[in-house]
């Protein structure tokens, strides 16, 4: 069995997560230390809070660099909620900050404009634009997730969308490039279309 690193850098539900993978049979470690990092088999980057914080955050726990190594690696990943967004190159929510950079692209804030509740709360589909992904084995099309965010991943190319979510416009929900897969809503908190896609992503 692989193992699996949950970084614990101060922004999230960390325990949350890691009993959800747990219960579909990881091997699970939180941590906040580089060298736990490069040692993993995946590395989870789960997160709640504000783009900037979790930058400045990560860098002042010399986590920035062990990240982007085990990625660059080629090993599996998996970015949850803020830390879909991290992967980013920059955020609407914190001018000045530069992302991860791992995905080009901007996070942006929804619009109450056109009469959407910002934040966009609560239950909402997923549609596949990648049916192929192998975190989908087993989930129907459609399959409706727990979302809680104000802001969402726009990436420059569409290619690495697996799977959008509509509230106002399209949004990616779900993104796949290579070894980098990312989860705009909470899967630990998604009952069973959730915790399927943490089983899926526990046996890649």
């Amino acid at each position: 069995m692989s193992s699996i690193a949950v970084i614990d850098y101060g922004m999230g539900n960390i325990h949350s997560v890691k009993k959800a993978l747990e219960a579909k049979g990881a091997v699970v470690s939180v941590t906040n230390s580089p060298e736990d990092i490069r040692k993993a088999d995946k590395l989870v980057l789960p997160g709640v809070g504000a783009f900037g914080d979790a930058m400045l955050e990560l860098e002042k726990q010399g986590l920035v660099e062990a990240i982007k190594g085990h990625i660059a690696s080629g090993k599996i990943f998996l970015g949850i909620c803020l830390g879909m967004h991290l992967l980013f190159e920059k955020s609407q929510e914190s001018e000045g900050f530069a992302g991860l950079g791992v995905l080009k692209g901007t996070v942006r804030k929804f619009s109450s404009l056109s009469g959407l509740k910002v934040p966009h709360m609560g239950w909402n589909q997923i549609g596949f634009r990648k049916p192929a992904c192998k975190l989908f084995k087993g989930i129907p099309e459609g399959s409706s997730v727990y979302f809680c965010h104000s802001y969402y991943p726009q990436p420059e190319k569409a290619d690495c969308v697996a799977a959008v979510t509509e509230y106002g416009p399209d949004f990616a929900s779900i993104i796949w490039q290579d070894n980098v897969y990312a989860m705009q809503f909470h899967p630990e908190k998604s009952q069973a279309a959730g915790l399927a896609l943490i089983e899926n992503f526990v046996r890649l």
